[in-house]
């Protein structure tokens, strides 16, 4: 009697399968195909190798007609369209030779702090249970920490059920958020430079990017510029809003230009969302790393601000252990709820012993907050020595960093080295700053990010004389760089 059962063979792009639920199924199918008469050497079996070699002849024709009809169907959602193409897998993977030294990630390379991973180590020795799944929304023991940690940050009595999501990492959070709040046709208010992510997950929404960049003063010739010289205009920024206008995302301190925010330009922000009844996502991830005295001021603690935006956190960047993949959400109600819903319909809860290490990290630092043994004070006066090592060393070969108020990053002007060297080899419409870091890995052993990619298309080619470098890096790590630029700057000469 016949069963039904599975066709099998190999085409071009890999094993096929079809469910043959009759002979006679199968002969319809196949006939048309193959213009001849099958006769089934076994009738109760529809393996391949048990019908007559005229089947066994046509197979191949089979599999071709199949392919065709495979590949006549459009496969990917058109959410993806245009969204494909990820620079970071590019310059990761030419930046991962032995003797390159990686200025261009944004990672640590040194670990974290001894009571983080000692809190690790509780997390996966300890307890048991926190092998298994825990509260979808967050570990209570983390929401709680959070809670109570910010609230008082931000003036706000924080609910850990209703206020606090956790994620995986800030870049799920921020991909919670613009899948919960950005519908079809929506517009998304995005500042230049701008963390890449933002745009692809504007698109995927549905949403539509709009872009307004901030713009640089000129300097006093001899200074160095700095990123507090790179401004919004507010009548460009006030153009910016519209009916459609769905949200606005705020990254301070900002990646890639470590710009720091201040008061006044918060409040010119707030003052917009409000009156246009707009959304602000503020990515807030580098919140400890602000330098030279400058103060961070979270958007939500202004007046008005707290009941339409979304605060973004990071353990990864808060404790140095970017594997960690522990992110968070604080908010109104009004709006968790619906990143609830993307939250439990997709992922649903993130691993339990990393948000019960972050919860113990963070339980350390409420204990030491605002002394001289707080790991956010330490890990900021480590950071900015490190950053003016950085600025000194590409100085000394002619580039131009922009000195930064926080964050992870500098960029740099290459200005003067593109004048030296215009015709780098690329593609005729590769940007000059990204052919610049091919050239530079290459030739001189140093990696980085070409700045150009945080900006919008039609504004790449405005930006393309910066390169970004990451200074959060080991002692060790900083004197391969000095070696590498002392070797640049010698053949440069006198």
């Amino acid at each position: 009697m016949w069963q039904p059962s599975v066709c099998t063979w190999w085409g071009p792009s890999g094993e096929r399968r079809l469910e043959l639920p009759s002979p006679s199924a199968f002969t319809r199918l196949l006939q048309p195909v193959l213009g001849q008469t099958l006769t089934p050497l076994n009738p109760g079996c529809a393996c391949q190798d048990m019908w007559s070699p005229r089947w066994q002849m046509g197979k191949s024709r089979l599999v071709n007609e199949e392919e065709q009809l495979t590949m006549a169907k459009r496969l990917q959602a058109r959410r993806l369209d245009g969204i494909d193409y990820n620079p970071w897998v590019e310059f990761i993977k030419l930046s991962s030779e032995d003797d390159i030294v990686n200025l261009g990630q944004g990672f640590p390379d040194f670990p974290p702090p001894a009571f983080a991973v000692e809190a690790f180590q509780h997390a996966v020795s300890g307890d048991f249970m926190l092998n298994q799944y825990t509260t979808a929304f967050g570990y209570p023991p983390l929401t709680r920490i959070l809670a109570s940690f910010f609230g008082k940050l931000l003036g706000q009595e924080i609910n850990p059920r209703k206020n606090v999501l956790v994620t995986v990492g800030a870049y799920g959070a921020l991909f919670t958020a613009f899948q919960a709040l950005v519908d079809e046709g929506d517009e998304v208010i995005i500042i230049e430079p701008f963390f890449d992510c933002y745009e692809p997950m504007t698109l995927m929404a549905g949403g539509r990017p709009v872009f307004v960049s901030l713009k640089p003063s000129p300097t006093r010739d001899g200074e160095l510029d700095s990123c507090s010289d790179w401004q919004l205009d507010p009548v460009e920024l006030a153009s910016k809003f519209t009916s459609r206008t769905k949200a606005l995302i705020l990254n301070t301190p900002s990646n890639p230009l470590g710009k720091v925010f201040s008061r006044a330009e918060l409040e010119l922000v707030a003052s917009l969302c409000q009156q246009h009844d707009v959304v602000c996502i503020a990515d807030e991830v580098y919140q400890w790393l602000v330098y030279d005295g400058y103060q961070h001021v979270s958007i939500a603690s202004l007046p008005g601000m707290w009941d339409r935006t979304l605060t973004i956190g990071s353990a990864g960047k808060t404790f140095s252990a970017t594997g960690w993949k522990v992110g968070w959400v604080l908010g109104p109600g009004r709006l968790l709820k619906h990143l609830h819903t993307v939250h439990q319909n997709s992922i649903f809860h993130c691993p339990t012993q990393a948000q019960a290490a972050v919860a113990e990290s963070f339980e350390w630092e409420q204990l030491h907050f605002g002394q001289p043994s707080s790991y956010f004070v330490q890990f900021q006066q480590a950071s900015q020595r490190s950053r003016d090592h950085v600025m000194r060393s590409l100085q000394s070969v002619g580039l131009r960093p922009i000195i930064p108020q926080g964050s992870y990053f500098l960029i740099t002007d290459i200005s003067e080295l593109k004048s030296k060297m215009p015709d780098l080899p690329g593609a005729t419409d590769e940007p000059y700053d990204s052919r610049f870091v091919k050239w530079m890995i290459k030739n001189k052993g140093l990696g980085a990010i070409p700045v150009s990619i945080f900006y919008s298309a039609p504004h790449r080619k405005h930006f393309d004389h910066y390169i970004r470098i990451c200074f959060v890096k080991d002692e060790s790590t900083l004197q391969a760089m000095d070696k590498k630029l002392q070797k640049w700057k010698d053949e440069l000469g006198p």
